[in-house]
C-alpha cells in the first residue's frame, strides 16, 4: 500500500494544522515503505491514565510528529547502510502506522469522554469495599468487619458516594458536609447514637388512625448503606439460584422467564402468602444464621440497636417489594434474602427427599438412580430432557422466590403436592417463625383462575395447532367484518336521524308546519290538545319532550340511538333492516359459538399424545384501568380525562409524569402475553389524558396541543406499533444491563402523584430533599397518597402502598430530581423527608 504525500498532508491537517510546516519533506519518502523502529502509544496512555486531562497534555499532533520524525530518522539510517532488508522494511507502511496511532488515540479519547453509568459507578465503589472485606476472611469466616471495614472513613465515604449515585447526583458536585473521620471514630468506639440519628413522621388529621414511621438521618443512612454493601459482598456468592429479588443480573423478568420456560409439565402450583412483622425471635434467628459466615459481635449489636430504635423496617408480606418505598428500608432486601436463605436450603433438602426418596408415588425404574438424576438436574439446570426426568423420578418440585413472594410448581400426584405444601407451611411456622395465610389453595395448572405472582396472573393452556389457529383466524376476520358493517350502519342511521331532527327544528322556527292543515296527519289529530296562544315552536318542543319520555330516552347512551331506533329504522325498507340484523345475528352466533364441533373435525391436540401446554403471563388489565381511574386519568366509563392536579406543573414535567407510566409498563409487562392490550391502554388512555391535561392548562383545542407538543409527546407512544416497538426495544436493551442488587426499588418503583404547593421565597430558602443534592429549589411539592393496598398487590406502575404518614407532606425537589422521580430514575427512598420541617 502506497500513501501519497497529499493524502498524508490532508490526514494530518484534519487533526492538527500546525503540523504542516514540519511535514514538507515527507514527499521525498512517499514512494518508500518505511518501518518504524520504535514507537509506542503506551506512554501516551500512561499519561492519560495518570492525569485527568489526558489528551490535553499529550496532543495527537505531537504523537504524529514524533512518529514521522522516527520514521525519517530510521530511513536515513537505512540509507547509510544499516543492513535491513527492503522486503522486511516494506511490511509496515507509514499509512498503517498513522492509522494505528489515530485509532489508538481515538480509543483513549472515547474512553475518557464516555461517562460512566450509575451502575458502573456503584460497582466500582463496591469493588473497592470488597477488597477491604476480603482481607478480613480468616479461618473460614469474616472477622472484625465492624472495626476494620465499616468503621473506616474511606468505606463510609464510598458508601456515601453510592447513596449519591443511587440518587442520581453527580459525584463531582458538592455534597453534604459529613465528617467521615468522626463517624468512623464513633463506630469504632461504640459511641454512635442510633436514636439521635433518627426522626419520626406520624399521620395527620383527627379522624385518621395514628401511625408513626421512623426514618434514618443521613449519617445513619450512610452506616446502613455501608452495612448493606458489606453483607452483599459476603452473601452474594452463597445465595440460591431460586432467589431472584435484589440480585445481580436477576429481577422480576428472570423469575417470570424461569416460570415460563424452565418449568415443564407441572401438575399443581400455589403461592405462599407470608405475614409477619420483625420481632425478637426472627431477629435472633437472623443474627444466629449470620454467625455461620460472620464473626463480629459489634456488627450484630448495631443491627439489634437499629431494631430497638424501630428504624430497621423488615416486614414480611406487608406490601409488594420493589416499589422503592421509604418504609422498605435500605437494609430490608439483603436481610430478608439472608433470612430466606435458610428456607432456600431447606427447600433443596425437601425437593431431594420428594424427588429421590419418596418412591411410593414414582414410576419405578431401577436401571437409573434417581438420586444421581437429581444431582445432574441441579448441576445442569432445567434445560436437559425434562420429559424423561419426569418419567424416571415421578415427582418434580420447582420453586421461584422474589423476596417474600414464593411460587411453587409440582409435577406429580395431588397427594404429593398437598404433603409438600404442608411441610413447607410447617417449616415456615415452626423454624422461621413466620405466619402463613392459607387462603391460597392448591390449584391444578389447568385451572382457568391461575395464580398471582409478582403482580401478574400465571395461567397454563393447551397450545393450538395450525388447523385450530386457522379457524380462530377466520373467526377474527368475520368478527372484524361484522364490526365494520355495524360501524357503517350506525354512521348512516345516525346521520339520517340528525338530519331529520335538524329539518324539523328548522321548519318549526320558520313556522311552516304544513302537516297541521292535513286532516289525516298525526299533528292535526293532536292539535286539539294545543293550548290557546301557544306558539308553534314551543308546542313542538313540548311534543318532543313528551315523546322522549315515552321512549325512555334517558336510558340510551347517546341521543342518536333514540333517533335511529324510533325514527330512521322504521322508515327504512323492511327487507333492508331484516337482512342487516339477520347478518349480525348469524355472525354473532358463529363468533361466540363453542368450538367443540369444530375441533372434532380437526386433528386437534386433544386427541394427540403429543399435546403441548404453554405457560402464559397475563398483565392485570382490569386493575390497570381501575388504577387509572383512581389516580384521575380516566372517568367511570373508562375514557381519558384531564388530571387537574398536574396542571400547575411545567409542560415538560406534566409530560414526564405521563411518560413515567409508559416506561414502567413497558419495562414490567414486556414479557406478558397480553402486552398488546397494555400498549392499547398507553395509546388510548395515557396519551389522551396527557393531551387533555395540557389542553386544559392552555385552554386550546386538543388538536392544537398535539401540533404544539409533537416532539415532546413522542415519549408517549401513539397507536402506531412502530413507536411502541422502538420504545420497548430500547427499554429491553437497558434491562439487559440492569443490576437488581445495585438499583433495587428504582427502575420499577411506583409512580406517585405530586402537586405544586407553593413557590420558595428568598426569606425562607429551600434545598433539594434528595440525599446528596445541595441544589436550591424554586418550588415545593405536595405528595398525595392515593391508597394503601394490601399484599399481594397487582403491579400497575403506581405506588399503591405508600405509608399514610407521608400523605400531603411537603417536599422540595430540584427540576432534575423531580424528572427523575417521575421517570423512575430515583425512588422515594432517595428523599430525606426530614430535611425541612
Amino acid at each position: 500500500m502506497r500513501l501519497k504525500s497529499h493524502v498524508v498532508l490532508k490526514m494530518l491537517s484534519h487533526f492538527e494544522p500546525t503540523l504542516l510546516p514540519h511535514m514538507v519533506d515527507i514527499g521525498r519518502y512517499n514512494q518508500r515503505f518505511l518501518r518504524v523502529a520504535f514507537y509506542s502509544t503506551q506512554k501516551a496512555r500512561n499519561e492519560y491514565n495518570n492525569d485527568d486531562k489526558g489528551i490535553k497534555k499529550v496532543a495527537l499532533a505531537t504523537n504524529l510528529a514524533n512518529l514521522v520524525e522516527e520514521s525519517l530518522s530510521y530511513s536515513d539510517r537505512k540509507a547509510v547502510g544499516d543492513g535491513i532488508d527492503d522486503k522486511e522494511t516494506g511490511k509496515t507502511t507509514l499509512a498503517k502506522n498513522l492509522a494505528s496511532l489515530v485509532q489508538e488515540s481515538y480509543d483513549v479519547h472515547e474512553q475518557k469522554s464516555k461517562p460512566k453509568t450509575r451502575e458502573e459507578v456503584k460497582r466500582f465503589l463496591e469493588l473497592r469495599i470488597k477488597k477491604r472485606v476480603k482481607e478480613q476472611y480468616r479461618n473460614g469466616k469474616f472477622q472484625d468487619l465492624m472495626m476494620k471495614v465499616i468503621a473506616d472513613s474511606n468505606t463510609l465515604k464510598d458508601a456515601y458516594d453510592c447513596i449519591r449515585a443511587t440518587s442520581n447526583v453527580d459525584l463531582a458536585s458538592d455534597g453534604d458536609n459529613l465528617s467521615f473521620d468522626s463517624m468512623a471514630e464513633e463506630l469504632a468506639n461504640g459511641n454512635f447514637d442510633i436514636v439521635a440519628n433518627t426522626y419520626s413522621i406520624s399521620t395527620k388529621g383527627p379522624k385518621v388512625k395514628k401511625e408513626e414511621l421512623i426514618f434514618p438521618k443521613l449519617k445513619l443512612r450512610v452506616v446502613q448503606e455501608t452495612i448493606r454493601i458489606v453483607l452483599e459482598i459476603v452473601y452474594r456468592p452463597h445465595f440460591s439460584k431460586i432467589s431472584h429479588g435484589f440480585r445481580s443480573g436477576r429481577g422480576h423478568w428472570s423469575a417470570l422467564k424461569y416460570i415460563r420456560k424452565e418449568i415443564s409439565n407441572p401438575d399443581w402450583w400455589f403461592t405462599m402468602l407470608i405475614n409477619k412483622k420483625l420481632d425478637d425471635c426472627i431477629l435472633t434467628k437472623l443474627l444466629s444464621s449470620m454467625e455461620e459466615k460472620i464473626e463480629d459481635p459489634c456488627l450484630c449489636s448495631i443491627i439489634r440497636e437499629m431494631f430497638d430504635a424501630n428504624v430497621l423496617n423488615l416486614e414480611f408480606g406487608s406490601f409488594p417489594k420493589g416499589h422503592g418505598l421509604p418504609h422498605e428500608g435500605v437494609l430490608s432486601p439483603i436481610l430478608m434474602n439472608i433470612y430466606f436463605d435458610l428456607f432456600d436450603r431447606e427447600l433443596y433438602r425437601m425437593s431431594m427427599q420428594y424427588e429421590t426418596l419418596d418412591s411410593g408415588y414414582a414410576d419405578e425404574d431401577r436401571s437409573q438412580s434417581k438420586l444421581r438424576g437429581w444431582f445432574r438436574r441441579q448441576l445442569n439446570g432445567n434445560n436437559m430432557q425434562q420429559n424423561n426426568v419426569v418419567k424416571n423420578s415421578g415427582v418434580r418440585v420447582h420453586c421461584c422466590r422474589f423476596m417474600d413472594e414464593v411460587f411453587f410448581a409440582i409435577s406429580g400426584p395431588k397427594e404429593v403436592a398437598i404433603a409438600f405444601k404442608s411441610d413447607i407451611e410447617r417449616y415456615l411456622k415452626s423454624s422461621l417463625y413466620l405466619e402463613v395465610d392459607n387462603q391460597n389453595d392448591l390449584l391444578a395448572c389447568g385451572d382457568p383462575r391461575g395464580v398471582q405472582f409478582l403482580g401478574t396472573l400465571i395461567k397454563r393452556r393447551l397450545k393450538e395447532n395450525a388447523a385450530v389457529r386457522a379457524v380462530h383466524k377466520l373467526k377474527e376476520k368475520v368478527k372484524m367484518f361484522s364490526e365494520q358493517k355495524q360501524e357503517l350502519w350506525d354512521k348512516g342511521v345516525f346521520r339520517i336521524g340528525r338530519k331529520w331532527l335538524g329539518h324539523g327544528l328548522k321548519k318549526v322556527k320558520e313556522s311552516e308546519i304544513k302537516h297541521l292543515a292535513e286532516p289525516n296527519s298525526v299533528l292535526h289529530q293532536i292539535s286539539c290538545y294545543r293550548k290557546p296562544g301557544m306558539e308553534t315552536d314551543h308546542w313542538y318542543k313540548v311534543l318532543l319532550k313528551i315523546w322522549m319520555q315515552d321512549v325512555n330516552a334517558k336510558s340510551a347512551k347517546i341521543e342518536e340511538i333514540i333517533l335511529a331506533k324510533n325514527i330512521v329504522e322504521p322508515a327504512l325498507p323492511k327487507e333492508l333492516t331484516d337482512s342487516y340484523y339477520e347478518f349480525q345475528k348469524r355472525a354473532k352466533e358463529y363468533i361466540t359459538s363453542e368450538t367443540a364441533s369444530t375441533l372434532a373435525l380437526l386433528p386437534g391436540p386433544s386427541s394427540s399424545p403429543d399435546s403441548v401446554f404453554i405457560t402464559e403471563i397475563i398483565a392485570p388489565v382490569n386493575m390497570i384501568m381501575k388504577r387509572l381511574h383512581r389516580y384521575g386519568l380516566t372517568n367511570r366509563e373508562g375514557y381519558a380525562r384531564t388530571l387537574h392536579v398536574l396542571i400547575l406543573l411545567d409542560d415538560n414535567q406534566i409530560i414526564d409524569w405521563f411518560a413515567g407510566i409508559v416506561q414502567r409498563w413497558l419495562r414490567w409487562y414486556s414479557e406478558c402475553d397480553n402486552f398488546a392490550q397494555v400498549k392499547q391502554i398507553v395509546s388510548n388512555q395515557v396519551r389522551m389524558s396527557c393531551i387533555r391535561t395540557l389542553a386544559a392548562k392552555y385552554r386550546i383545542h386538543e388538536a392544537e396541543i398535539e401540533k404544539k407538543f409533537d416532539s415532546e409527546l413522542s415519549r408517549i407512544p401513539s397507536t402506531e406499533e412502530i413507536e411502541l416497538e422502538e420504545a420497548n426495544t430500547e427499554l429491553n436493551s437497558q434491562e439487559s444491563t440492569f443490576d437488581g442488587a445495585l438499583m433495587y426499588g428504582i427502575t420499577y418503583s411506583g409512580l406517585c402523584l405530586v402537586s405544586l404547593a407553593r413557590m420558595v421565597s428568598e426569606s425562607r430558602p429551600c434545598y433539594c430533599f434528595v440525599m446528596g443534592c445541595s441544589v436550591s429549589v424554586s418550588c415545593v411539592y405536595t405528595l398525595h397518597v392515593m391508597e394503601r393496598q394490601k399484599f399481594p398487590a397487582w403491579k400497575t406502575g403506581f405506588s399503591s402502598s405508600i405509608h399514610p404518614s407521608l400523605h400531603r407532606r411537603k417536599i422540595g425537589l430540584c427540576k432534575q430530581h423531580l424528572k427523575d422521580l417521575f421517570l423512575g430514575n430515583i425512588s422515594l427512598q432517595s428523599i430525606d423527608f426530614g430535611a425541612w420541617r
